[in-house]
């Protein structure tokens, strides 16, 4: 068990998703909905938008999940604010849906989009990962941002569209293992569903500790 866990009272587990606008933390989420069903597994959401509750209506009528399951924090005009320096408001939900959901053994917590800086607080997550996209360029993981090196666990999405946007996937997933000091990395294409299972066999092993 991790650090983490140790030091606050028994309860589901939780995990952040963090990552750039547009780096596809949503679809990711809505498939490991999907994933954690099928293998049994009983989950709760969070979502953090800036003004609305978007994600978070798109994740209920997704009817992957009890829509009640679904809360949405609104972050304001810092995103990074909710899920790091205050993150009052998202222990708030993550307190509220325990109560009301007994059986949840893990709360996924989508942060609102933000840049390569965003991280989680430790008081909110016990592991969290931050997704990025090939789009975004294959020089995203030498800029070194904070997201990419402290998150548990990389997620490197949109690998299906590298040779359409003239990036060199082979180069940008070792640049991220190297600056990552060989931490995990993992490479998904969302809307095709690849790399998903291994996703969802990282996180039962790492963070359910099946």
């Amino acid at each position: 068990m991790t650090p983490d866990r140790l030091n606050r009272p028994s309860g589901p587990a939780r995990v952040g998703i963090g990552g750039p606008v547009g780096s596809g933390k949503t679809a990711l989420l809505e498939l490991l909905v999907a994933g954690f069903a099928r293998r049994g597994r009983s989950v709760s959401v969070i979502t953090n938008d800036l003004v609305t509750t978007e994600d978070a209506e798109r994740v209920r009528r997704s009817g992957l999940i009890d829509p009640a399951r679904v809360l949405a924090v609104e972050a304001g005009g810092c995103p990074h604010t909710v899920i790091r320096e205050d993150p009052s408001l998202n222990l708030a939900a993550a307190d509220e849906l325990e109560a009301d959901f007994p059986d949840t053994e893990l709360i996924l917590i989508e942060s609102g989009g933000d840049n390569l800086a965003s991280t989680f607080s430790r008081d909110l997550v016990d592991f969290w990962m931050f997704v990025i996209d090939v789009a975004g360029g294959d020089d995203i993981p030498r800029k070194r941002g904070p997201g990419v090196l402290r998150c548990d666990l990389l997620v490197v999405n949109k690998v299906d569209l590298a040779p359409h946007v003239g990036v060199d996937l082979a180069r940008l997933l070792d640049d991220a293992g190297q600056v990552r000091d060989g931490r995990p990395v993992i490479a998904t294409d969302a809307r095709h569903g690849v790399g998903i299972e291994d996703l969802l066999d990282h996180l039962v092993h790492e963070v359910l500790f099946v």
